[in-house]
């Protein structure tokens, strides 16, 4: 399987990696952790005001934090905006907050869902956009809902905030991970006897991908793309910005298309 990850909207270039059924072969310096982030809801009915249509008014309060390594409720600095899309009936029902606790504060008589996205420091556009759809209900007076988010380590700033939280893996300890992984799934796919399809070399073809510049592995998606069937094993992952295939899936014409252009486009 091929995914392919990057600062772009469908897919990114300079973190590969690269898949081939059964034995994987995958050089990749992607690097992530994960945090989960805590959205706290507070409410209380406002006994000094009237009700509407048989329903009390009430008070309630959003705000955003996350939790640390060890289970504890500390600001959300990771993040730089949080929007929150109210009921259309509220003034100005986009609310974009840009400091923690990032809180927002109405009154109101209804329950409805709130869409929520929060966005990292340091990622920019919808790479660093984490979407939630949080429910605003009068059941209780407090409660909290967690989200366990996963967080590319592409920015400095970012990194730094996150080793407040908790660890964060270095670019060493990846690297050292994923040499000792290729070499070994690599030693595993030479012994392999179905390593091709067809007339194509499917190790071969992994490998070559991994040469291609940005404008060239856009080139491949968009003919595998055009190409789609049914038999293919494709997902893009939008909101990781990831483009996953199966070699094997793919047509012999297919494959054969993609090894003549990995072919003209990686020769010295």
């Amino acid at each position: 399987m091929l995914r392919i990850s990057s600062t772009l909207p469908h897919f990114a270039t300079r973190q590969l990696a690269i898949f081939v059924n059964p034995m994987s072969v995958y050089p990749t310096d992607s690097l992530s952790v994960k945090r989960t982030i805590r959205i706290t809801t507070n409410q209380h009915i406002l006994a000094d005001v009237p009700a509407v249509e048989n329903y009390p008014m009430r008070q309630w309060l959003i705000e955003i934090t996350m939790l640390n390594d060890v289970g504890a409720v500390v600001p959300a600095n990771i993040l730089d905006k949080v929007t929150y899309t109210l009921h259309p009936t509220f003034a100005n029902p986009i609310r974009a907050l840009k400091q923690p606790p990032f809180k927002v504060e109405e009154q109101g008589w209804g329950e409805f869902d709130i869409p929520i996205a929060v966005h990292l420091v340091g990622i920019p556009g919808k790479l660093g956009e984490r979407k939630f759809n949080h429910d605003l209900n009068f059941l209780q007076e407090t409660y909290t809902v967690d989200h366990e988010i996963t967080i590319p380590l592409k920015n400095a700033q970012l990194n730094k905030l996150l080793a407040e939280t908790g660890s964060v893996p270095s670019e060493g300890d990846a690297k050292r991970k994923n040499d000792s992984e290729v070499q070994a799934k690599l030693k595993k796919l030479k012994s392999a006897a179905s390593a091709t399809k067809g007339s194509v070399d499917l190790e071969k073809l992994a490998k070559g991908l991994t040469l291609l510049s940005e404008d060239d592995l856009i080139t491949i998606v968009q003919m595998v793309t055009d190409n789609r069937t049914s038999d293919m094993n494709i997902k893009n992952d939008f909101e990781h910005g990831e483009f996953t295939m199966d070699l094997y899936t793919l047509p012999e014409l297919l494959l054969k298309s993609l090894w003549d252009y990995v072919q003209r486009h990686t020769a010295a």
